[in-house]
Formats: structure tokens, sequence, C-alpha cells
């Protein structure tokens, strides 16, 4: 599987338009350049369709939120849907504030997705279109571990077929599902939780992979979150070797995007197919 969305990666570097938060914005562009795209940020109602028609792929992220933005994504993923292009939406912090279900709620009316990622609680906000986190981390409960896997992938499985989307519920223990088929990836390390901007940036990883790999949202989502993953385990050995900080970290994490292939992927990838 890994090999061939690489190759189509590497022969049809994608264009990724992201209309994302303004927290972690430069970060996601680094990290589209590094997995090997090229990034596009613009969010102005203006223009969204004209870059949309030269883009491969289409990321829209509701992390810094306002109603001027909510117009572009819908017009952004209207005509994405209309040229062909994929669209991948993460619902950050939905369940903490009406206008953010409000959001979510008329981007999944008006937009087709091809990919939605989120934490567990985001997911299940979206689900039930209610007041669910107190911010853009998951909830306690809603962590998925050994003794909850089972209902948990059933659930996302369900919210996959609900919204008709590859589903991504990333947490310690990400779930990725089309309904049907089921990974379980288990890459990734702490630290990652403790810089700004890892769960956007593995929106954009997935737009880069999909924008090259249009036919597999699936395969896509897999290879994108298990190189996060992969990549922050790498990130955190460098910085634990030379006893450094939080800063290197980040850099080294980008590093490792840039630097990853199939042997890494294929060594180091700790996926289960359910």
């Amino acid at each position: 599987m890994f090999k061939n969305l690489l190759e189509n990666l590497k022969l049809n570097p994608p264009l990724v338009h992201n209309i994302t938060n303004y927290v972690t914005v430069n970060d996601c562009a680094n990290i589209i350049l590094a997995a090997g795209g090229s990034p596009l940020m613009a969010d102005d109602i203006e223009e969204v369709e004209d870059i949309v028609s030269i883009s491969s792929a289409l990321y829209i992220n509701i992390g810094t939120l306002n109603k001027r933005t909510v117009e572009s994504m819908v017009k952004a993923g209207k005509k994405a849907n209309h040229i062909g292009i994929p669209v991948v939406l993460d619902p950050v912090g939905v369940g903490a504030s009406k206008l953010r279900n409000e959001a979510v709620k008329t981007l999944i009316e008006n937009v087709k997705f091809s990919v939605i990622k989120g934490n567990m609680s985001e997911i299940k906000a979206m689900y039930t279109n209610a007041k669910n986190t107190g911010g853009v981390d998951a909830k306690e409960e809603d962590m998925v571990n050994s003794d909850n896997i089972h209902s948990a992938i059933e659930f996302v499985k369900k919210v996959s077929k609900r919204f008709n989307s590859v589903i991504a519920a990333t947490g310690a223990i990400d779930i990725v599902s089309d309904g049907n088929k089921v990974t379980l990836i288990k890459n990734g390390h702490p630290m990652m939780s403790r810089i700004t901007g890892t769960g956007c940036m593995t929106g954009s990883v997935i737009g880069v992979y999909l924008g090259s790999n249009k036919e597999d949202a699936f395969a896509s989502t897999v290879i994108a979150i298990t190189s996060m993953g992969l990549a922050g385990e790498k990130a955190y050995e460098k910085v634990t070797e030379k006893k450094e900080g939080l800063s290197n970290f980040r850099t080294y994490l980008i590093d490792a995007i840039s630097l990853m292939d199939l042997k890494t992927l294929e060594e180091g990838a700790k996926i289960e197919n359910r």
C-alpha cells in the first residue's frame, strides 16, 4: 500500500489549498512542503474558487473560526466538489461553542468531505451536534484504550457511514475507517501534544497524500497519520539524545517528515487492520 502512494506523490506532487487557522498556518505550510507537496493559504471569499480550481486538494480547518471564513469554506468546498478534487475537514474544537457546532453542521450539509479528522471528543460532538468538549483536546473519558477499543471502532464505522467519509479519530490509538475497513495506528509520542499544531499538520499531510492519490482516501489517511506518528517518535529520539526541548522537537518533526521514505514506513509502522 505505502509503495504506490509514495510513488504517486513523487510523480504528481500536489498543490494543497488550506483554509486553516492562523495559529498553525506556518506549520501547516512547512509540513506540506516537507511531505512533498506545495501549500497555498487563501481564505478570502473573493478568491477561494480560483485557488481551488488550480489545486489538487482542499484542507478546511476551523481552529480559529469566524463567520467570514465559514462562508469562504463553504464556497471553496462546493467548488472542490464540482471539479472533483478531495476535501479534508478538521472540526477543531467542535462541541466547545454554538458557533463551531453550527459551522460544522453547515459545512457537512453543503460539502462532501473525502476525509474528516479529529480527536474522539470532536468526532462525537460532530456526530451528535452537541456541546461535548472543553476545548481542542479530547476529554479523558473519550480516550481510546484496550478496554473500549471495540466500541470505539464500531462508533467510528457508524460515523463514517453516516457522513459517507473516511473518518480518522486520532489519539494514542488512531482509528481510521471508511465504514467497512478499519485500521488502527499506534505510532506517535506524547510529546507531540506539547507543541501547537501537530493535529493541524496531520490534516495537511492527509491533504498532500490525498491530492496525489484521489481514488484512495482511506489509504492516504492511513499513510499520513502513520507518517506523522513515526516523525514524532524520531523527533523524540533526537531531543532525548541531545537533551533538547520542545522547539527542537518541532524542528525534528518537520525534518522527519521530509526524510520519510518507504523503508522507514515499512520498518516503523505500527498498524493493525481490523
